[in-house]
């Protein structure tokens, strides 16, 4: 008994699908291989940039704080 065939969703070429198949179960090997164009590290922020984002992130748990606890 062979292995049940497959269409991709992605490519629509048809597949077999293998035990320890990587990904998803409806796309081929290479429609479920890593795509390489993502950075691998996010750019580094500068000090100015990340004074910026911790104070919106303060501001950010203050109003949700608010929100949360305010009794109207």
């Amino acid at each position: 008994m062979g292995f049940p065939i497959k269409t991709c969703v992605v490519c629509e070429e048809e597949f077999e699908l293998r035990p320890n198949h990587p990904g998803y179960a409806n796309r081929c090997i290479e429609c479920n291989a890593p795509k390489e164009e993502k950075a691998a590290e996010p750019e580094s922020m500068t000090a100015d940039e990340r004074r910026v984002q911790r104070e919106a992130d303060a501001e950010r748990r203050r109003v949700i704080r608010e929100m949360l606890y305010s009794k109207k």
